[in-house]
């Protein structure tokens, strides 16, 4: 644990500041195997957040390689990938009646080529002006020729010249090195009566628990730089200005699918490799639908491995 402010190297929760932390696991890329380096998962014990110790921010261009997941260009959706964009088409119509007015903006963060955008625009006919933010060069070709405007960068250094009716923050905020300031800033974009949709991994859930010393896949290894609870979010939210509007869980099936499958590369069962990471083997799609199945069975009762938050200014 650590004790001393003062201390040289010391790890500091990103979110809260605290120096006060305990180790929690041993994390390494078993995903896409960019580096050969283990790093901590610490729990810090004022809010409750997981932190990576060390935070490896300068090496984003090598810990996201052309061939990650969320980039472009990766032919055909699956089956599971299919299903997956019908669910959020509804989420999206589900936001979007919440909203005021008669022409809407909406900025994606982390939106790659802007298929999340396509979708939201084709839900809503009021959709006038959609934004991606992305640091994925190669993504900015594809999502201006469908008529998404593009900031090839880092959300902390978009300065948009409006506010946004919807902002989406999917599976982001685990990525940044400080939330607080991502979700300040990210406030200061949204509209008055405007809505910020965020899904982000929850590690207080039975996968999280089962695979807490087996490299969970929710921990994303060395990707995810901070993961929270619904507590600890929400608390994170307030600090930011934020209430939350409404909060649930949502399955988890690449978390599992990852989990198992990595467990499976260390008996020596499958074998994963740079060019066929994890998310791309063959046995991924089969566990991922069992996955979502089970969790579907459990989601009345169950916390979950990911988590839906919408938020609005607390002044709204």
């Amino acid at each position: 644990m650590s004790a001393d402010a003062g201390t040289v190297g010391v790890p500091r929760c990103p979110a809260s500041g605290s120096v006060a932390s305990e180790a929690w696991a041993d994390v390494w890329d078993a995903e896409y195997l960019t580096t050969t380096d283990h790093f901590l998962q610490r729990r810090c014990l004022e809010c409750g957040v997981l932190f990576i110790d060390p935070v490896p921010s300068h090496r984003l261009a090598e810990i996201y390689p052309p061939n990650y997941y969320s980039f472009s260009g990766r032919g055909r959706p699956g089956f599971v990938q299919r299903v997956k964009y019908a669910f959020d088409r509804r989420l999206f119509r589900k936001m979007l009646r919440l909203l005021p007015g008669t022409q809407l903006s909406v900025l994606d963060v982390g939106g790659g080529a802007g298929s999340q955008l396509d979708a939201v625009r084709a839900c809503d006919a009021r959709v006038r002006y959609t934004q991606v933010v992305d640091f994925d060069a190669r993504a900015a070709e594809v999502a201006t020729a469908k008529g998404h405007a593009f900031f090839c960068g880092r959300i902390e250094d978009f300065e948009p010249d409006r506010t946004f009716d919807l902002i989406l923050l999917l599976n982001l905020i685990e990525h940044v090195q400080s939330p607080l300031e991502v979700l300040e800033k990210l406030r200061s974009m949204l509209t008055p009566a405007g809505i910020m949709l965020v899904k982000t991994p929850n590690y207080d859930s039975l996968d999280a628990r089962l695979f807490r010393h087996r490299n969970w896949g929710g921990y994303h290894a060395p990707r995810h730089w901070v993961l929270f609870t619904r507590e600890s979010f929400e608390r994170l939210a307030r600090r930011a200005s934020l209430r939350v509007r409404s909060f649930s869980y949502a399955q988890g099936a690449p978390f599992w699918s990852t989990s198992i499958l990595f467990m499976l590369a260390r008996w020596g069962v499958i074998r994963v490799t740079k060019e066929r990471p994890a998310v791309f083997h063959p046995l991924f799609p089969l566990l991922a639908a069992v996955a979502a199945g089970f969790d579907f069975l459990r989601s009345p009762f169950a916390k979950l491995s990911q988590m839906l938050i919408v938020l609005q200014r607390d002044d709204a």
